[in-house]
């Protein structure tokens, strides 16, 4: 492995980054995730890459009719990307993409991935403050965005190291140019792809921001190019098929791995709310064949109870499927199709994964409080449990490992294990340690922040974030080892532990929202039914406190990671009320 270089020093000082080399198509051997699209371009020029939903319909339905060949978005992303750097976007300059999933999202990024520029991600759904920070964290020396998010950007104080200000609607006074102006500009330049090196910083994408603020992911460009090796690898993805990712960012896989994309008419930031009819529409249309969601837009489709009979693979990350949401859709989709539920996070994905019907074998064991089990590690990744510690560790040590059936962090050392957050010396160094190879050489690996262990089988189970356990008198409780057990009454939606009190010697509450319809006078009732649920297992015997929530927080970008820091302050209120 590479010698580690800190962010700045890969991307080069502000304003001083080298102009990109550019490099024909199979010439030589660039580490970008573009790469492949000139290759692609020139095998299958008139297949369709990426359909969008355009304008609706009288029915309400997308037309769909926005769409980009592989011709098209190779040559229009060479030409913007010759634009870019007629106005100083070059290779390492930090651009900030605040474009909703439009053709334009993905040319553009394209154009930056080519361009050897960094792109910096962030969920424009998070709290203001939070994006604030987020932006001034990233110092970027650009700024591409729609209209609306310029002007936020003005009224609200963002990103204000942006020295370069480009604009996807009209030319107005906060933006120097204009998406389409940049890439009339660039029309006929030829190639652009860079001759970007595996360590070079390819894009800062930020984390939810589920447990806390947000932070900078530094993504090299070997991370991008092993995580298609390792989706298409694991998942057996064969050039050809349809997908509807619904999260968009992952979309920019699927050119990678020859796909064409059909971005659905929803609103990626709120899966929970989108219309299933909508969805099922985009399936049947296009006959597509593989689909990507948050288990809360697995959740609409279930609920929705309509068969998918095109599917053949569907995959489903951000947080542990709920069994019964998994057992549903195995109804809905044929036979011999596959239903991935991989496990991962930003900083490293994927880790592991396992398929529905595995995990469907394992589902009383979640339900008794084993935890959930998330599969197998996907190689050449190693994954190991160390003890639990909160504190940062420097280097590896064999002594750190715990035996299989023990709980302790996850970690992860592998080809798409991140090495840094960007500005944040303080997370890096509790997040990463570095372990010494025999051959000579380091690594980095990855701390999760998750706690699970390992089976027999070699099978990792996932019991919750280090940071939600709840530290009693008598020893640490784990969400994922508790909640699991309560959730299966049917009256309940969902339930939360959370911990009150110091730490060491917290107090267990669990917090409960109840399903849809469920009356309030309702609740003690099923207060006593979940105190039965929990006597029947040594571990949720001492859960003897019960509130019920009437809506949980959740995570803006899934829709299904509860806010558990919200609950928990929420519930030391009532407990002092009382």
């Amino acid at each position: 492995m590479a010698p580690h270089r800190s962010p700045e020093e890969s991307a080069g000082p502000a304003g001083t980054a080298p102009a990109s080399a550019a490099v024909p198509a199979g010439a030589g051997a660039p580490c970008n995730i573009a790469a492949s699209l000139p290759e692609l371009a020139a095998r299958f020029p008139e297949r369709i890459a990426l359909r969008c939903p355009g304008r609706r319909g009288a029915d309400g339905l997308a037309r769909y009719d926005l769409g980009l060949s592989y011709r098209e978005l190779d040559a229009r992303s060479d030409a913007i990307a010759a634009g870019l750097a007629r106005h100083g976007v070059v290779r390492g300059t930090r651009t900030v993409v605040m474009v909703r999933p439009t053709p334009e999202f993905f040319l553009l990024m394209f154009a930056l991935f080519k361009a050897g520029a960094v792109p910096v991600l962030v969920d424009p759904g998070i709290d203001r403050r939070a994006l604030k920070q987020c932006l001034d964290e990233a110092q970027p020396q650009a700024f591409i965005g729609i209209p609306l998010a310029h002007a936020a950007r003005v009224a609200l104080g963002w990103a204000r190291s942006a020295r370069i200000r480009i604009t996807t609607g009209a030319r107005a006074w906060w933006a120097e140019a204009t998406l389409a102006g940049v890439e009339r500009a660039g029309a006929g330049a030829g190639p652009q792809l860079a001759a970007t090196g595996p360590d070079e910083v390819a894009a800062i994408l930020f984390t939810s921001g589920s447990t806390g603020v947000p932070k900078g992911v530094v993504y090299r460009h070997r991370h991008f190019v092993a995580q298609v090796a390792m989706l298409r690898e694991a998942f057996g993805i064969a050039p050809g098929g349809v997908d509807l990712p619904t999260f968009p960012p992952f979309a920019l896989f699927d050119p990678a791995l020859g796909l064409t994309s059909v971005i659905p008419d929803m609103d990626p930031t709120k899966p929970a709310r989108a219309d299933p009819r909508k969805l099922h529409d985009a399936i049947a249309r296009f006959g597509v064949d593989q689909l990507f969601g948050s288990p809360a837009l697995m959740a609409v489709l279930a609920q929705h109870g309509a068969p998918l009979p095109t599917l053949r693979r569907v995959t489903s990350a951000g947080a542990p499927v709920p069994a019964a949401v998994v057992a549903k859709l195995r109804e809905l989709l044929p036979a011999d199709a596959q239903f991935w539920t991989p496990y991962g996070a930003t900083e490293c994905l994927p880790v592991a994964a396992i398929e529905a019907r595995e995990l469907q074998a394992t589902r009383a064991a979640t339900e008794a409080g084993a935890g959930t089990c998330v599969g197998r590690a996907v190689a050449p990744n190693v994954v190991r449990v160390i003890r639990i510690v909160d504190a940062p560790i420097e280097r590896w040590s064999d002594e750190l490992q715990l035996a299989p059936g023990q709980v302790g962090e996850i970690t992860v050392a592998g080809p798409t294990a991140t090495d840094a957050y960007f500005n944040r010396d303080a997370q890096t160094r509790l997040a990463k340690i570095r372990e010494r190879l025999p051959g000579g050489g380091e690594r980095i690996v990855h701390r999760m922040g998750d706690v699970g262990y390992l089976d027999a089988e070699g099978r990792l189970w996932f019991c919750g974030r280090k940071s939600h356990r709840v530290e009693t008198a008598q020893g640490p409780l784990y969400t994922e080892q508790v909640e699991p057990v309560f959730n299966v009454h049917p009256q309940v939606r969902r339930t939360a532990l959370v911990g009150i009190g110091a730490f060491g010697a917290q107090t267990p509450v669990l917090c409960v929202e109840l399903a849809p319809g469920v009356a309030a006078r309702a609740w003690p009732r099923i207060e006593r039914e979940l105190r039965a649920l929990g006597a029947a297992q040594a571990h949720t015997a001492r859960v003897q406190r019960f509130l019920r929530h009437p809506r949980f927080p959740v995570d803006i970008r899934h829709n299904a990671k509860i806010g558990r820091e919200k609950l928990a302050v929420w519930a030391a209120r009532k407990a002092d009320d009382e």
